[in-house]
């Protein structure tokens, strides 16, 4: 059985988000968060891409 290791946060810089993983926050819920900037939700439903304000990760809503 194997476990999936959460990634640290804001190691990429780019980010391709899927619909059923709204909504959207920097970090996201796979990410470590003892290092991390405070949470902030992002709109990407209306716009397909969201930048975080904190880390400058840049999300892109991937339509499936």
């Amino acid at each position: 059985m194997s476990e999936t290791k959460p990634v640290p946060a804001s190691t990429q810089k780019n980010y391709v988000i899927h619909r059923h993983e709204l909504p959207l926050s920097c970090p996201t819920k796979d990410m470590e968060l003892w290092n991390a900037h405070p949470k902030v939700y992002l709109p990407i439903e209306k716009t397909g891409v969201e930048v975080c304000p904190y880390c400058g990760s840049r999300f892109v809503l991937q339509n499936d």
